[in-house]
């Protein structure tokens, strides 16, 4: 995404994850993981509020965090940016007709990449890759326009850092409660796991997926 190479890198990784196979059966069953969970937490919270309709009247002192206490809403605005996340792009582009598509031809003796917009012949044309006189032409559906069309609206670019902030919040407390839930704590991994779930997870990736909206808003790309 950071790439400025008219996409081409995004949209050759775009091509291979939505055509390899071992990829997709992971993608399909994360999509059920995520159904399941949402799920499961609606019936825990439904669950809660008729088990205590009526709010305590000491309100709780305990030292737990912001996120473990409004994970309800936090699940919810990540349910809402799956949706919208799913329908604009993943869906747009493995059953959408609005995708174009674009070719790539690099000189293999000098690796300069031009690319060009293309129009298949073929109705069920997916991608192809080539070479003709030293010459590698690679055309793949264009996801990198429809990206960019997206990033250049504020109110998406604002909806996606939010949901980013909500994925980091979620993460910061689901990764560590995860381990404790299953029993797995020890003395001294313990600290290391939580470690990695708090500044690799829930701070580094999603703080580089919140970059991506923001720098091509600002760029124009």
């Amino acid at each position: 995404m950071f790439k400025n190479d008219d996409g081409f890198g995004f949209n050759v990784y775009a091509n291979f994850l939505t055509h390899f196979p071992p990829i997709e059966v992971v993608a399909y069953f994360l999509y059920l993981c995520i159904i399941v969970h949402s799920i499961y937490a609606l019936i825990l919270t439904v669950k809660n509020r008729r088990a205590r309709p009526v709010g305590y009247a000491v309100v709780n002192k305990s030292p737990a965090t912001w996120q473990s206490k409004n994970m309800g809403i936090l699940g919810s605005i990540l349910l809402l940016f799956i949706v919208i996340h799913m329908s604009d792009f993943w869906y747009a582009y493995k059953y959408g007709n609005k995708i174009g598509y674009k070719e790539y031809r690099t000189d293999l003796s000098s690796g300069i990449t031009t690319s060009s917009d293309f129009t298949p012949t073929s109705p069920d044309f997916e991608n192809s890759v080539q070479t003709e006189n030293n010459t590698e032409i690679v055309r793949v559906k264009d996801l990198h326009a429809r990206v960019t069309e997206s990033f250049s609206r504020l109110w998406y670019v604002a909806f996606y850092v939010i949901a980013m902030g909500a994925v980091s919040f979620h993460l910061l407390h689901g990764f560590q409660s995860a381990f404790r839930t299953l029993g797995w704590v020890h003395r001294k991994y313990t600290p290391i796991v939580e470690f990695i779930g708090t500044w690799l997870f829930a701070v580094i990736i999603p703080l580089g997926f919140a970059l991506m909206p923001i720098v091509y808003y600002i760029s124009g790309r």
